[in-house]
C-alpha cells in the first residue's frame, strides 16, 4: 500500500466500508468526506489502478453499472497498514473538543 496516493488509499477504504458498491456511491461517499467535488476524470482512473494492482475486483451489475470489491489481498494491505499506522499512532481522543 505504500505506492498508493491518498486517494487512492481512500477510495480502498471507502470500497472495504460498503458492500459492493458502484462508482458513483463511492464518489458519494468521497464527496461528503473530502467537501469537494469529484471529478469522474479523476475517480475512474485511480479506480482502475485498484484494480490492476490486485487489491479491488471491478463486477458488473447491468450494462452500465460496475461495482468495486476487495480482494484478499486489499483486506491483506488494509490490515498491514492499520498494523503500521498503531505502532506510531496510539491515542486516546477521549474528551478532547472538536
Amino acid at each position: 500500500m505504500y505506492d498508493l496516493t491518498g486517494f487512492q488509499r481512500d477510495l480502498l477504504y471507502v470500497i472495504a466500508g460498503l458492500e459492493e458498491p458502484h462508482g458513483l456511491a463511492v464518489k458519494d461517499e468521497l464527496e461528503e468526506y473530502y467537501e469537494k467535488e469529484i471529478h469522474h476524470g479523476r475517480l475512474y482512473p485511480n479506480l482502475d489502478t485498484l484494480v490492476d494492482k490486485g487489491l479491488i475486483d471491478k463486477g458488473q451489475r447491468d450494462r452500465r453499472t460496475n461495482f468495486y470489491t476487495l480482494t484478499r489481498r486489499g483486506r491483506r494491505e488494509i490490515a498491514a497498514r492499520k498494523d503500521w499506522e498503531g505502532t506510531y499512532v496510539d491515542v486516546s481522543f477521549d474528551g478532547i473538543d472538536d
